[in-house]
Formats: structure tokens, C-alpha cells, sequence
């Protein structure tokens, strides 16, 4: 690949963007890439906020744990299941959605979303939204609960 006239623009690439490959080599190049030793020496200048230290996540995860997961994206807020059934209801499952609206420990915080498959056979399958709210507020409340749980550790440490 060559690169053009242009100081970001890349021959071939009609919009000049750069692939995440060749961000990561010119932020090196200019000095900008991150280290332990620069988080260490800017500590007190900025916020940064793992999964491992949010509560409403951390919660959110030990309360699904039982599920197959297919999307966890902290940076994205979003946590998906896979489809699940019950041993004894095999030809029902629920996918779950939790999108993380803000960090705060409050019940507007997360959404959740509820999918419902119903199968007649292995092959006719028919995917809704769940009509009931019973899981929903099972979830958000549990999550909630540990979250305050975690936070309240947390503090005490």
C-alpha cells in the first residue's frame, strides 16, 4: 500500500481513512501510543473505567451467568445471549438484550429486551417480543441489587 500526497490520504482508499493497523503504527511512530507507564504517570488527570470496576456490570454479568453469551461489549454498552431453553421446553427460548444506558446504579440505567421463540417444529420457529414484563423486572431488579451490593464493597474498601 502506498500512500499519497495527501498526509492522511492512503492510494487506493477513496475516503483516506486508515485501518486500525496503520492508526495504531502512526500513533507509535508519533510518540502517541499508550502504555501502563503513561496511565501511571497520568493518573490523577483522567477517569478510567473498566468493567471489572463498574458495579452495574460486573451485576449484570454474575446474574447471567447461566446464559450463553454471544455479545459482551463493554466500550458498546451491550450484553446479548444466545437462545435458551429450558430442559423441559426445549421447542421455547428467550434471548436477552441488556444495553447499558448510563453507569449510575438506577433502574433507567439498563435496558432489557426480551425475545421470545416459539417452535411448532425444530424448523417452524416464530421470534416475538416478550409480551411479559415478569422477566424483565426480575433481571433489572437482581442486577440492581448486586450492583448496590458491588458499589457498596466497593466503597468499604
Amino acid at each position: 500500500m502506498t500512500i499519497g500526497c495527501s498526509k492522511n490520504k492512503i492510494a487506493g482508499n477513496p475516503t483516506g481513512g486508515l485501518n486500525a493497523k496503520e492508526k495504531r503504527q502512526k500513533n507509535i511512530a508519533e510518540g502517541n501510543a499508550g502504555s501502563l507507564g503513561s496511565l501511571i504517570k497520568n493518573r490523577g488527570s483522567t477517569n478510567y473505567q473498566f468493567s471489572s470496576s463498574n458495579p452495574l456490570w460486573r451485576a449484570s454479568l454474575e446474574t447471567l451467568d447461566f446464559l450463553p453469551l454471544t455479545t459482551v461489549d463493554y466500550s458498546g454498552g451491550v450484553i446479548i445471549t444466545d437462545w435458551y431453553s429450558q430442559q423441559d421446553k426445549d421447542l421455547e427460548s428467550i434471548k436477552i438484550t441488556l444495553r447499558f444506558l448510563s453507569n449510575e446504579i438506577r433502574s433507567d440505567s439498563i435496558k432489557i429486551i426480551v425475545h421470545k421463540k416459539k417452535c411448532s417444529t425444530q424448523i417452524n420457529c416464530v421470534t416475538s417480543l416478550a409480551t411479559s414484563d415478569l422477566i424483565k423486572n426480575e433481571l433489572r431488579s437482581t442486577i440492581l441489587r448486586k450492583a448496590s451490593l458491588f458499589e457498596k464493597a466497593d466503597k468499604k474498601k
